[in-house]
């Protein structure tokens, strides 16, 4: 379900000029894949702009709360993320809340121009490759989707230089741990 009215949206053409270019590590495009009319569940789906890793949540018992845990676990596993970008999906209605539970800013695109979030969208297609539109998300388990989200990771990509999103999130890990190091010498 979309809302077009959801309470103190802070709209795309307000993001930072580094999130649409992509400048760095941590702004994320966040989605949901729906289970079909007999099904049950969603799968929660972000991206990180720069690095293209996707990280998946299953959420059967779809709720606003629900849809947090998913985030905060996501979260748990990428502690980069600065911003996240999402549709106008009811189950963002809490978004203010969202924000301070995951200390990001959150943007919104316009009403059903789901282009503006690109990187999620292409994402989500190859997701579909595995799990068909129309699926019942309550038929797969945590593991399968879970090697989705490694394939996807592991997948060499021309505009990562043909490298993995994988490699690309531990480079950038090692990077970063390097030079935390630096500056405590």
């Amino acid at each position: 379900k979309k809302v077009s009215k959801l309470k103190d949206r802070v709209f795309i053409d307000n993001r930072p000029k580094i999130i649409e270019k992509r400048g760095r590590v941590g702004d994320t495009e966040g989605d949901f894949i729906v289970s079909g009319r007999a099904g049950r569940g969603v799968l929660l789906t972000t991206v990180c702009r720069r690095l293209r890793t996707t990280f998946i949540e299953l959420i059967l018992d779809v709720s606003i709360d629900e849809v947090h845990k998913g985030f905060e676990r996501i979260r748990k596993r990428f502690p980069e993320m600065k911003t996240l970008t999402l549709d106008n999906d009811i189950l963002f209605k809490m978004h203010k809340t969202l924000e301070k539970l995951l200390d990001v800013k959150i943007y919104f695109c316009h009403p059903y121009h789901s282009w503006e979030k690109g990187s999620i969208e292409n994402s989500n297609m190859e997701i579909r490759k595995f799990i068909p539109k129309g699926s019942d998300l309550s038929r797969y388990d945590k593991e399968f989707v879970q090697s989705i989200e490694d394939h996807l990771n592991g997948r060499f990509m021309e505009c990562l230089n043909y490298a993995t999103p994988e490699e690309k999130l531990s480079e950038h890990r090692k990077n970063k741990k390097t030079a935390c190091k630096l500056w405590k010498s």
